[in-house]
């Protein structure tokens, strides 16, 4: 007998916990399709356990004294009725969960235990992060209770360069964004230099062998002291089995970890800047910190790097500046090899120069001759030319290295910078102000008028007969995209990035060259260009060649507007709404809509027929008529809980 007992108790456990199971499933899924919105399943299965927690409470609570009575038709209608509450009820709580903490505010339990370790790391350095800023006193920056002045700017220097490699390279972005730093911070962050211990041959050995194999089935020779080493990489010199001298970039080990790390801190500092200070919410910190991941993320993969020395290499724009070859069959997402160069980097070739006899003016101007045809007419430079970067050749010429950087024009914009520079040059201060604001991300409010205004003083100071361009026209030309709350591209801050590098290079190279001068007359040297009979007649045809198509339907088409509207057939056309997006957002809008006069119609309905005292008695307290007043405000409940639930979401 006990032994039968025990199966008996076993099998009404197992039933018990079936069928709880899988109410809470039907309770969970029935919601959410209610609902048509979807959550994660955590939260459907707390709602279905909810909603089959007080189910049988609120089914017994209905049935009352039903159990006397023979009839089994009002107990099944209000057993009905209890389950389409409890129904209810979970509706309510995904809804209001959805309200007090929508999605994805909270990581999911799977997030938080997936990866403990990680995160303590994280937070370490977080905090670590924290403390370096708060021993430089930039605490009270970080709170947004001040606004930074021109004795921050050190601090700030200081702070980042103890913060490591990301949080140097972000100062080294930030020291070129003339357009959103005052001149105090660009002077300070450009002093930020990056160096590093190099890496112990094992480790690099390492790396390579997992790239690349074995480096003496690749290598012939292998000098184990590094050329350079930086916080991303290091650069040794090899010699191909072939015979040929090469490079060799090699990824610091286990810095992908640490970038990405950095990089969420950073995400959360300009996060936490933008909600607190206004001063950060005006300079686009967020914005900056997601351009600037983007671009480290790809600095950190080397087969990027070898698609842009190609991609520039590609251009020959000019002879005398000469960019080294990758071996693509031996670039990897870690490592880099390219064609040596043999030559000092210019900021150490100063003797060689003056050894040589070279023409440091002439050098510098085919140094800059070259970038601006890259920007101007390629669409694809070196985004970070300092001197470290360009290497005087034992034949005499320069060269280029470290395509890490690479900023890219499309064509649009290389037309609007192409049209701006042939307004400067004739000094045409309307036709500027029209290339531009097709430039410039230009905001709702604008007084075009004022900024024409301003854009010609601006050309008449700095560009007007007897001037001599210099850097101070590119400070005030920030100042004023700062003054109308203009927003610059990342492209366009790019090429500022780019010559303001190559300032200093030039400088060095030659000193007393005149970055903004050259410019100006490499202006004038493309306009010329421009304009010689057989530049005017390729561009011509290929105008005509884009127009022939239109001019060869333009007779017809005319033919046909003008006979229908000799025989008063002329009728116009219009499709609203042709797009699908737009489509969708109105139906939406109509759904909602519909949704709220259903909802409400159920509501006052309800309420009408529960005030009816006569009618077809269910219970002795129920009648028929106010049976269905309980269905009503179900109805009601459900379609109101839809649509919030989807303003919610929002």
């Amino acid at each position: 007998m006990r032994a039968g007992q025990t199966v008996n108790s076993s099998a009404a456990v197992v039933a018990f916990v079936s069928g709880t199971a899988i109410n809470t499933w039907v309770m969970a899924y029935g919601a959410r399709r209610l609902l048509n919105v979807r959550f994660s399943l955590l939260r459907m299965a707390v709602a279905g356990a909810v909603g089959q927690g007080v189910a049988s409470p609120i089914i017994t609570a209905l049935i009352g004294d039903l159990d006397e009575q023979r009839d089994v038709t009002p107990l099944l209608w209000f057993v009905c009725l209890g389950f389409a509450c409890a129904l209810l009820v979970s509706m309510t709580t995904l809804v209001l969960w959805e309200a007090f903490v929508p999605t994805g505010t909270v990581p999911s339990p799977v997030y938080w235990f997936g990866g403990v370790r990680s995160r303590i790391a994280r937070t370490r350095r977080y905090r670590r992060i924290t403390f370096i800023f708060l021993r430089h006193g930039l605490g009270p920056y970080l709170r947004g209770r001040a606004r930074p002045n021109s004795g921050t700017a050190r601090s700030f220097t200081h702070a980042l360069e103890q913060g490591g490699v990301v949080f140097v390279k972000l100062g080294q972005v930030l020291s070129t964004r003339r357009d959103v730093l005052p001149p105090e911070f660009v002077t300070e962050l450009g002093r930020l230099q990056d160096r590093a211990t190099p890496v112990p041959w094992p480790e690099i050995e390492r790396v390579i062998r997992e790239e690349l194999g074995d480096p003496r089935d690749v290598f012939a020779d292998f000098d184990r002291t590094p050329l350079a080493a930086a916080s991303i990489a290091q650069v040794h010199t090899a010699t191909l089995r072939s015979g040929e001298d090469v490079v060799v970039k090699i990824q610091r080990p286990g810095i992908r970890s640490i970038v990405e790390r950095d990089l969420d801190i950073v995400g959360r500092l300009a996060r936490t800047l933008h909600d607190r200070a206004a001063w950060a919410k005006s300079f686009g910190v967020v914005e900056l910190a997601a351009g600037f991941a983007t671009a480290l993320r790809e600095e950190l993969d080397f087969r990027v790097e070898a698609r842009n020395m190609a991609s520039v290499a590609a251009t020959g724009r000019s002879a005398d500046v000469v960019i080294p070859r990758p071996y693509d069959d031996l670039c990897t997402g870690r490592v880099l090899v390219m064609q040596r160069l043999d030559g000092t980097a210019l900021g150490k070739a100063g003797p060689r120069i003056d050894a040589q006899g070279l023409d440091r003016t002439k050098l510098a101007h085919t140094l800059l001759d070259t970038v601006l045809r890259q920007v101007v007419l390629d669409g694809v430079f070196h985004a970070d030319p300092h001197p470290g970067n360009i290497l005087l050749l034992d034949d005499g010429r320069l060269g280029l290295i470290d395509f890490g950087s690479v900023g890219r024009l499309d064509s649009e914009l290389r037309g609007c910078l192409q049209r701006m520079l042939i307004a400067m040059n004739r000094g045409d201060a309307t036709a500027v102000t029209d290339a531009f604001l097709e430039v410039v991300a230009r905001p709702d409010e604008l007084d075009e008028q004022a900024l024409g205004r301003a854009l010609g003083t601006f050309m008449a100071r700095h560009l007007g007969p007897g001037t001599t361009p210099d850097m101070a026209m590119f400070t005030d030309l920030f100042r004023l995209v700062a003054r109308f709350d203009l927003a610059v591209p990342a492209e366009i801050a790019a090429v500022f990035r780019a010559l303001a590098t190559l300032e200093g290079g030039l400088t060095e190279l030659a000193p007393g060259f005149g970055l903004a001068n050259e410019a100006q007359a490499f202006g004038e040297s493309y306009l010329r260009e421009r304009l010689t009979p057989g530049s005017l007649q390729e561009a011509a045809h290929d105008e005509i060649l884009g127009l022939l198509p239109l001019l060869r339907r333009l007779p017809r088409r005319l033919d046909r507007i003008t006979a229908a509207a000799e025989s008063g057939r002329l009728s116009m056309n219009i499709r609203l709404f042709a797009d699908e997006s737009d489509r969708r957002t109105v139906t939406g809008l109509l759904q909602q809509v519909l949704l709220t006069i259903l909802a409400s119609t159920a509501g006052v309905m309800a309420v009408m027929l529960l005030g009816l005292k006569d009618g077809p008695a269910m219970t002795s307290d129920v009648t028929l008529y106010q049976f269905f007043g309980y269905c009503g405000l179900v109805i009601c409940s459900v379609l109101s809980l839809r649509v919030l639930a989807v303003i919610f979401r929002r």
